[in-house]
């Protein structure tokens, strides 16, 4: 399958997740693959909080026994707060067929530990390399290349899959960025020694809970294998002007009004750089185009309220990796068919519970006093990335969540 004019078969651009996982999967089948990588791992990164349909896309990579392997935080479900309201989804109490459980991980950690896998099987992963240009040249792309080091080059490749996450950097070279519909938002965001020895709180949950006085305002509390905690808050960016420029103050201030976060972490050890990411949501005018792809959040971001950006983005690697080995062996492949649509089917499934979070809907299902057994086991199903399963009714049709959240509502 390799070439032997010195064009390779797959440049990857970014190391991180979708770029490794679809590396792996094509290396395994004989294919020349080469990552550009413009920083050096390990690197900081958010989403830490992995969906159980993960373990399927880390299986197909060869990758989930080493993942097992690395002793991160085991997690089987949400837990949501509000107030004195409590409720919590276990993922193994799902509608979907398929893994329950899966990880809490330090991206830090976890990103390299499949960039090395990837690595490992043959792939040539180059590290503080930054693609500056790319040109289409018949059926080769042509790619400008400056590393850290100050040195420039070109590599010609047969397609490119833009991994390259909050970077973006194909849609930002070929003038692909569209505005996304949600608000623009802003989370601040730090790992701490957590010191939480409250005996309610379950560590194998990722807990999301709602600002008391402002719905639309959420904390997340991901706890870690080792002691340590991820925190952090989304909210609109007006919202922080209250509170000042300073985000490691204002993250501090928050978490003092978020109620059960505030008491979990009142002997937290603050310790880290407190980070912020403002206006992440993101969106494209097209997902794929004459011999390109974009996987993950170099395509569309959402939120990180369901955790759903790594699953997405390893989901569009499953499928990109797929369509490509056809495409690679000289057949007919339809993008669009084969790739963007089957993607945004669970893209859009996510979109609607995001939307459903921020509106109230979804909040009004997950904290009403009764609730259906089944119902909530497709919820849970949602909530833990089987967002392509659509023998799920709320996959199926995303907008049945209004008519759940009007019944919930009529019953309290």
């Amino acid at each position: 399958m390799n070439s032997s004019n010195g064009v390779v078969d797959l440049l990857v651009i970014g190391a991180g997740p979708s770029g490794a996982v679809v590396s792996a999967m094509l290396v395994r089948q004989g294919y020349r693959v080469v990552v550009l990588e413009k920083g050096h791992f390990p690197r900081f990164s958010i989403g830490e909080s992995l969906l159980p349909q993960c373990m399927e896309f880390l299986a197909e990579a060869g990758m989930k026994e080493r993942v097992e392997a690395e002793g991160f935080q085991f997690k089987n479900g949400a837990a949501f707060a509000f107030g004195e309201c409590r409720d919590a989804f276990d993922f193994t109490e799902k509608f979907s067929p398929g893994p329950g459980t899966t990880f809490q991980v330090p991206r830090a950690r976890f990103d390299q530990v499949l960039a090395d896998e990837a690595q490992q099987v043959g792939a040539d992963i180059r590290y503080g390399h930054e693609v500056t240009a790319i040109e289409r040249d018949g059926a080769v792309s042509r790619l400008s290349v400056v590393t850290d080091a100050g040195e420039s080059y070109q590599i010609e490749a047969g397609f490119v899959l833009d991994a390259s996450g909050f970077g973006r950097v194909m849609p930002r070279l070929l003038g692909l960025d569209r505005p996304s519909e949600l608000p623009l938002r802003k989370s601040i965001m730090t790992h701490v020694e957590d010191r939480i020895d409250d005996q309610e709180y379950d560590r194998n949950k990722i807990l999301i809970t709602v600002h008391p006085q402002h719905q639309d305002v959420w904390f997340w509390l991901i706890p870690f294998s080792d002691g340590r905690s991820s925190v952090g808050v989304v909210a609109h960016k007006e919202f922080y002007d209250r509170y000042g420029e300073d985000d490691a103050r204002t993250l501090k201030t928050l978490i003092g009004e978020s109620g059960w976060p505030a008491a979990l972490l009142a002997g937290a050890e603050f310790d880290t750089q407190v980070r912020s990411q403002v206006g992440y949501s993101a969106n494209v005018s097209q997902l794929h185009g004459d011999g390109f792809a974009l996987l993950g959040n170099a395509g569309e971001f959402l939120d990180p309220v369901f955790s759903s950006g790594v699953t997405i983005a390893m989901k569009s690697a499953s499928l990109a990796a797929k369509a490509l080995d056809r495409h690679l062996r000289g057949e007919s492949v339809d993008w669009n068919t084969d790739y963007a649509e089957p993607l945004m089917q669970g893209v859009n499934t996510f979109r609607e519970f995001v939307l459903g979070w921020y509106d109230g809907r979804l909040q009004d299902v997950i904290f009403s006093a009764e609730k259906n057994a089944e119902v909530k086991r497709m919820i849970s199903s949602v909530l833990a990335g089987y967002a392509w399963d659509t023998q799920n009714p709320y996959v199926k049709d995303p907008k049945r969540l209004s008519t759940l959240a009007e019944i919930c509502r009529a019953r309290a």
